[in-house]
């Protein structure tokens, strides 16, 4: 968010941050969980599309350069949503299945952790 405050502001506009309606809170399972956040995900995409189509019409190329950094970063998260709703649907109530992916998420949080660390560090 702080990124696309940035380039607002640099470009003379006056980025305004709205606040955000409150996210539910009474959720069935995992699976609706992560169903859920697909399905926000989703609808990150399309509204990012949207701006790029924007651009486009508008013909603001500098602001449609800028975009594209949203538009990887959401084909990731999007990807990364998928994956897990998958595994979880795959695990089902297997305690063991479920145990394993706990550990497998943690890991990956660990090697993005220090990835992130590495990369701001060069």
């Amino acid at each position: 968010m702080l990124k696309l405050v940035k380039f607002v502001n640099e470009r003379g506009g006056k980025a305004a941050i709205p606040s955000i309606a409150k996210p539910p809170m009474d959720f069935k399972n995992l699976e609706d969980i992560l169903t859920r956040l697909l399905e926000h995900e989703i609808s990150v995409t399309a509204s990012i599309n949207d701006l790029v189509g924007l651009c486009l019409d508008e013909k603001d190329y500098t602001t449609h350069n800028f975009i594209q950094w949203y538009v990887s970063e959401q084909l990731e998260e999007e990807a990364l949503a998928r994956s897990i709703l998958d595994k979880i649907k795959l695990i089902g109530n297997d305690k063991g299945g479920m145990y394993q992916f706990d550990k497998d998420l943690e890991n990956s949080a660990i090697q993005s952790n220090s990835a992130a660390s590495n990369n701001t560090s060069k």
